[in-house]
């Protein structure tokens, strides 16, 4: 028996780098990454596959799904650098709770594409520094693009060449979503809180 709704979660990734602009869900798509890439097929394959079957489908662009045991403490720990602020990218986050809240609401309500994003609007260096202050850690050191590939993991350095800023008012009044961690600086956790 076929369900008559399905919700995936993919990846804010599909997009690319948008050079800092804020992004809706009728942006095209266009992955820069293999990871990525595999998303935009998995969204191509389930969107045909539902439709064809007429079932409901919900996809959740989610980006840096963050939560106290999901913070990116090894790479603070190494003193793994980020950029320096003159080449530094926005990024996009969604606490764990609150994905699991718009997952919830997805196999309900609407259809379609969905940015599940957090309301912060910040740099990636902003929110290494968050966390390493939350924690009690030393702020990571800052290198200019140029010297990056040098120091930082081709992995990491990868999140740090897309920058875009999610616009998430679909998610709200569609799905009805009010997030229980606005932005990270509601949802990261200090220190005291946190078994480390």
């Amino acid at each position: 028996m076929l369900p008559q709704r399905m919700v995936y979660i993919s990846t804010s990734g599909v997009y690319g780098d948008c050079g800092g602009d804020y992004v809706h869900e009728s942006r095209p798509l266009h992955a820069q990454t293999d990871r990525a890439g595999r998303r935009v097929d998995a969204e191509t394959v389930l969107s045909r596959w539902c439709q064809d079957r007429g079932i409901a489908l919900v996809i959740l662009r989610a980006p840096g799904i963050y939560a106290a045991d999901r913070l990116p403490l090894a790479q603070l720990e190494r003193g793994t650098p980020v950029l320096a602020a003159e080449d530094d990218v926005y990024t996009n986050h969604i606490h764990a709770d609150d994905l699991a809240a718009i997952l919830t609401a997805g196999l309900s309500l609407g259809e379609g594409a969905y940015n599940a994003s957090d309301d912060s609007e910040m740099k990636m260096g902003e929110y290494f520094d968050l966390v390493a202050d939350r924690m009690g850690l030393p702020r990571p050191p800052r290198v200019r693009r140029a010297e990056a590939a040098g120091r930082i993991p081709p992995v990491v350095l990868s999140y740090m060449s897309e920058s875009r800023r999610l616009v998430n008012r679909r998610m709200k009044t569609e799905l009805g979503i009010r997030l229980r961690y606005p932005t990270v600086y509601q949802g990261v956790p200090r220190t005291e809180s946190v078994a480390r």
